[in-house]
């Protein structure tokens, strides 16, 4: 976003991320004390598209803060899968520290990981590690699922839970690091397993206080469309249980992805941005609280004349092109869920009031599965699309589906939020 102040601050602080922080000039020698329990031996990997349970791209959020450096150390940064960005203690600060992990839904916690490769100086990566879960709440009902000695500077350290743990809210304490007298860092927490719960979200419309101005939201099923009073900007996207992910525009062109996240009571919303081209970078933080449950408007967007079919109207009038995020799948599968319905009936309607569009129906995915794979699943979501609009009413002829796979990424696929955005469904006008 071409903020001239905001974004030399978001340049300061990306700067600040990645810049070392001074060096110790003597390490302390590492603790005698051995840890309570052996760790188990290292688990496999996680298969490539295995998602995260508690990362910030499936609804996971922090709801307990440990000690942190600054907002660039934050411990939100535990939960973005980037093996370059993560938390510190503020400095001299090396004593036991608790991280409260939500969930989005319940879920069975059978293997754990933890990156410590990107830390700043020897000793300072966290050491012992107890992980206890709770299926009552954020401050009680916690029982022990592992006990972990990581390793000093290493990414991709997995560990089994030999009795898988059943809860919502993940309990992390990292007692110690290996020797620095100054910080304890660690740059990311990954839980995998199975969800066991999908609990339909509150309808989100309404106004947000943003760091970019107010935000006027309005959700039609899955689908949702809004504004932001700044530079004329404009959002169009989805959700998927509390996650929200949307394209951005202003009115200079500049454009880009981005992702949201609702805190369970839906009153604040946890988010962050990308600009097209740049979604291999850590993103901008984008964060925002309920102010009114009544949509609003913005002097370029009204919430009683706008909604889903307006605003892909307008894109293809413009732009010849429109994402569309509120096109839900099972996992893996071509099989449209139930509750994407209105967001293909906004589709319907616009075809109905264009009757010389022809659109392609372009399915992509992210980089998990294979090339080959990834093509053929992104053809039978296109169809599958197809099929569902030519229900409507809509003659085939007007439709083509194609499969594009992985192959027109909008964000990086090396983290869970970067392939979450690059799963969608893209609207062109033939």
């Amino acid at each position: 976003m071409q903020r001239t102040l905001a974004a030399l601050l978001l340049c300061i602080a990306a700067l600040a991320a990645c810049a070392k922080k001074e060096e110790v000039a003597q390490q302390q020698a590492a603790p005698e004390t051995a840890p309570a329990t052996t760790p188990a031996a290292p688990a496999t990997a996680a298969t490539s598209n295995e998602p995260s349970l508690t990362s910030f791209s499936s609804g996971a959020l922090i709801v307990q803060k440990p000690q942190e450096y600054d907002a660039n150390w934050g411990s939100f940064w535990l939960l973005d899968e980037r093996h370059d960005t993560g938390w510190a203690t503020p400095q001299n600060v090396v004593t036991p520290q608790t991280i409260v992990i939500e969930m989005p839904e319940r879920a069975s916690i059978e293997r754990l990981a933890f990156d410590t490769g990107g830390i700043d100086g020897d000793g300072r990566g966290a050491k012992d590690v107890t992980v206890e879960i709770s299926d009552t709440g954020a401050t009680g009902g916690f029982r022990k699922i592992a006990d972990v000695t990581l390793q000093d500077k290493a990414d991709d350290q997995f560990y089994p839970i030999k009795m898988p743990g059943l809860g919502r809210w993940l309990r992390v304490t990292v007692q110690n690091n290996h020797g620095s007298p100054e910080y304890i860092e660690l740059l990311d927490i990954r839980a995998y397993g199975k969800q066991l719960t999908h609990t339909p979200f509150p309808n989100a419309s309404g106004t947000y206080e943003s760091d970019y101005g107010n935000f006027h939201l309005k959700q039609e099923g899955t689908s949702v469309t809004g504004c932001y009073e700044h530079k004329g900007g404009l959002l169009t996207g989805g959700i998927e249980g509390r996650v929200m992910k949307f394209t951005w525009r202003e009115d200079d062109g500049s454009k880009g992805p981005a992702l949201m996240v609702f805190t369970g009571d839906g009153k604040e919303m946890i988010g962050l941005w990308w600009r097209d081209g740049q979604t291999d970078a850590r993103g901008g933080t984008w964060n925002g609280k309920k102010i009114s449950g009544d949509v609003g408007s913005c002097p370029h967007w009204s919430g009683s004349s706008g909604g889903a079919e307006a605003q892909m109207r307008s894109e293809l009038e413009e732009f010849g092109r429109t994402r569309v995020y509120g096109i839900n799948f099972d996992v893996d599968s071509d099989v449209i869920r139930g509750e994407s319905k209105p967001t293909l009936d906004k589709i319907v309607a616009v075809l109905k009031a264009k009757p010389d569009w022809k659109l392609s129906v372009e399915g992509h995915t992210d980089a998990t599965g294979g090339e080959a794979h990834n093509q053929q699943l992104s053809q039978k979501r296109a169809e599958a699309v197809k099929s569902y609009l030519v229900a409507g009413g809509i003659d085939a002829s007007r439709l083509t589906a194609t499969g594009l796979g992985a192959s027109k990424p909008v964000a990086g696929n090396d983290s869970e939020s970067g392939r979450a955005q690059n799963r969608r469904v893209e609207l062109a006008k033939n």
